[in-house]
């Protein structure tokens, strides 16, 4: 994912001194994954997972607590400090350090959010269609989890008809056999800084 990591470092900082990169889709489309590989082709960049954000309480509404924790001091250019949530005791955790790293990778469900799109470098978006990414993580979360996963498509629906995120997206993320295609998004402007194709290398086209 080189190539693309070389474009997001070189982008004007959008947070502080922070290039914030969101990575948005619907649950299972692979968001995690795809910004696990995009963190090591930027060297290591701090990944905030949102699920540490939300809670059973709150599936959508944590914007407050981000704010406060995450990118008000991100904004000063100070450590950021985050409780995690655990999603099996219900309870948040101790805090853990964020770094007012060069780039930062925020991703999960709403990671596009109007609140928070006006801080981010890019926003990109797993190109997976709802019923499907919805699907796979059934799937990945076994028979146990049913219940949950009833009440979390509604609220999910309800928060992209409230607050989508896909038409605000600079790049649009597919998984490939081979790999990602990376293609400019709804919100792009046309410029050279879109259209790559992305393998393991992720190498530009033309």
């Amino acid at each position: 994912m080189h190539d693309l990591a070389a474009r997001l470092r070189g982008l004007p900082p959008s947070l502080g001194p922070v290039r914030l990169i969101g990575v948005d889709g619907h649950a299972g489309s692979g968001k995690s994954t795809f910004a696990g590989r995009l963190a090591r082709a930027l060297g290591g960049a701090p990944v905030l997972h949102l699920d540490d954000i939300a809670s059973h309480e709150e599936f959508f509404a944590w914007t407050g607590r981000l704010r406060t924790q995450v990118i008000e001091p991100l904004a000063r250019g100070e450590q950021a400090r985050y409780t995690p949530y655990d999603w099996r005791t219900r309870a948040f955790g101790a805090p853990l350090p964020l770094p007012p790293a060069p780039v930062i990778v925020v991703e999960g469900v709403g990671a596009g959010r109007r609140a928070l799109r006006p801080h981010l470098a890019r926003l990109l978006w797993m190109e997976l269609p709802a019923e499907e990414s919805w699907a796979r993580g059934r799937l990945r979360d076994g028979a146990e989890q049913r219940e949950f996963w009833d009440g979390w498509i509604a609220a999910e629906r309800a928060h992209f008809t409230a607050d989508a995120s896909r038409p605000h997206a600079d790049l649009l993320v597919l998984q490939r056999p081979e790999g990602y295609e990376v293609l400019p998004g709804p919100g792009a402007a046309a410029t050279a800084d879109h259209g790559v194709t992305l393998s393991d290398g992720f190498s530009a086209m033309g």
